[in-house]
């Protein structure tokens, strides 16, 4: 395995840095006073426009999709820059069209849509004219074992009729939101992997209902457009809308989470780091009990058990993405799952460090860590908790 980074991803990787430090991370602020101006809106707000369209005019778009769509990158090349992206969760996916849900829903329509599902839902997404959700957890049943969605998908004639809750339905907040991808059941008889299916269900479908938004520790989520619960009563859509075959869901659900876990976890890792600079600069910075902060014993262990997670994480990221494009996401699930556990984790554990540093600040919205703390809290659970990956992780261990 060689992870050094050809010409291309070392270019791309330079870029991405000038780019965040020039445009991103001073326009976070220019986002919250955006924020705060209109409340309770979740459109996308200027200065986000304004970054997409610096960041498409220097040909830094779409860099997740390794496709003819996308910027043609592999896994181990989108790797580094999607960590990087993670310096400013709220502004950095989204500047480069690489924020979730749009990323595994555009894989998606790339890799199972119709010509003409493509044409009418994938183009605007990869212009960015659009945003979209993605709904698949439900508030009744144990959605960690995906073959319990009981949201109904019924055909009727030329039309497919959908009935159900969903919640936690990423995305579905802004209203730029201009289509869902909705997973059910289409045949509850069938055999237990080849029940569900996904459709097409756009925005201004007639019995679709946003309930409510729903917050992870409070915050909004606005990079992803916030989080809802939504009732669909009786949705008809053509057919057409039908993503693959009847049966396909489950199988398309499980292409769709491989990159986004790693993805995911890329993210984590750009968000560690920052937070192991802003305790740097901290700790050079303040006095106590008559020593600088970075004198102190506890801060340097802190600081050294955060480096020490940081690098191992970084090359068994390293490794998955290079597994994913040389072998496949299938051969590569044993990696992915165990990013999917590990990185999350420590993570959290080094934010939760750099949060005890900044005291009450680390509390407070004047520092980005607890909202980075509540997103990567949230990891623990989107695309399965962590016990589902553990177990399969561990069946797969006795396997051998």
């Amino acid at each position: 395995m060689d992870f050094a980074h050809d010409s291309r991803t070392t270019e791309l990787i330079d870029r991405v840095r000038t780019f965040l430090d020039e445009h991103v991370i001073p326009a976070e602020p220019v986002l919250e006073a955006q924020l705060a101006a209109t409340p309770g809106e979740w459109g996308t707000r200027p200065i986000v426009r304004e970054l997409q369209a610096l960041a498409r005019a220097q040909g830094l778009w779409n860099l997740f999709l390794p496709g003819a769509e996308g910027a043609g990158l592999t896994n181990l090349q989108y790797a580094p820059l999607a960590e990087l992206t993670g310096w400013s969760p709220r502004l950095g996916p989204v500047a480069f069209n690489c924020a979730a849900p749009d990323t595994g829903n555009m894989e998606v329509l790339a890799d199972f849509g119709t010509p003409a599902q493509k044409e009418r839902w994938l183009r605007p997404l990869l212009n960015a004219e659009i945003r979209s959700s993605f709904c698949m957890t439900e508030p009744e049943v144990a959605s960690s074992d995906a073959t319990n969605i009981a949201t109904r998908i019924r055909r009727d004639g030329d039309e497919y009729v959908i009935t159900g809750r969903k919640w936690w339905s990423t995305g579905a907040m802004n209203p730029d939101a201009a289509i869902f991808i909705v997973m059910g059941k289409t045949d509850p008889d069938a055999a237990r992997h080849r029940q569900q299916s996904m459709v097409l269900v756009p925005r201004d479908s007639a019995g679709l209902t946003i309930v409510r938004p729903l917050t992870v520790f409070g915050y909004d989520d606005h990079d992803h457009g916030g989080h809802a619960e939504i009732v669909f009563d009786g949705v008809r859509v053509p057919a057409s809308n039908l993503i693959g075959g009847e049966g396909d869901g489950f199988a398309i659900a499980q292409a769709r989470l491989g990159p986004g876990r790693i993805h995911h976890c890329m993210r984590a890792l750009g968000m560690a780091e920052r937070a192991l600079s802003l305790v740097r600069e901290r700790a050079g910075g303040r006095v106590a009990f008559g020593r600088s902060l970075s004198e102190q014993g506890v801060l340097r262990e802190w600081v050294a058990e955060s480096r020490i997670q940081l690098e191992s994480l970084r090359l068994l990221v390293l490794k998955t993405a290079w597994l994913m494009d040389t072998v496949g996401n299938r051969a590569a699930m044993t990696e992915i799952q165990a990013i999917k556990i590990a990185v999350p984790r420590a993570v959290q554990q080094i934010l939760d460090r750099a949060i005890q540093v900044f005291g009450a600040g680390g509390l407070s919205e004047d520092y980005p860590l607890a909202e980075m703390f509540a997103g990567v809290r949230s990891l623990r659970l989107a695309d399965g908790p962590d016990e589902v990956h553990l177990n399969a992780l561990g069946k797969a261990e006795f396997g051998r």
